[in-house]
């Protein structure tokens, strides 16, 4: 969120084998492992003039296709998924307070590229329920983890 934009976004990890959320039995789950969301995509970065929105528009498109990356690397064969429960968790290498509004917000683009990759079939309520992210402190691997679980 409050990081400087870097030159190079790190590849994103996948994992699986996550415990079930709540008492629904979850037909499958996956996390995806991504950077911290850059500063221009938080709702609070100013652009206001062409040159910034230029630069929000690309750093959207580039985390977007980031995170359609993440999903279609796990190789998922029961999409769509038409029920979807999501879990964020931001790892932030410094124990600051954070705007759990803002958080949400800058995940805008990870969600349409969730959309993007075929796992859901939009990212509306009607099927996907987003849950208000979680922090947490890890001074050597600032990231953020979106675990989905795809409830029916």
């Amino acid at each position: 969120m409050n990081n400087p934009p870097s030159p190079s976004v790190p590849t994103p990890q996948t994992a699986s084998a996550v415990p079930a959320i709540h008492g629904a039995a979850p037909l499958e789950t996956i996390r995806l492992i991504l950077p911290l969301p850059c500063r221009r995509l938080s709702p609070n970065c100013p652009c206001g003039s062409v040159g910034a929105r230029f630069a929000k528009a690309a750093a959207v498109k580039k985390y977007r296709a980031l995170t359609r990356s993440a999903v279609e690397a796990q190789q998922v064969e029961t999409a769509p998924w038409h029920y979807t429960e999501a879990h964020a968790t931001f790892f932030f290498k410094d124990r600051r307070r954070r705007d759990t509004d803002n958080a949400l917000a800058s995940l805008k683009s990870a969600y349409d590229g969730i959309t993007e990759s075929g796992l859901i079939p939009d990212d509306d309520s009607e099927h996907l329920l987003r849950h208000m992210p979680a922090f947490q402190f890890d001074p050597r691997n600032p990231r953020v983890e979106i675990t989905l679980t795809h409830l029916h």
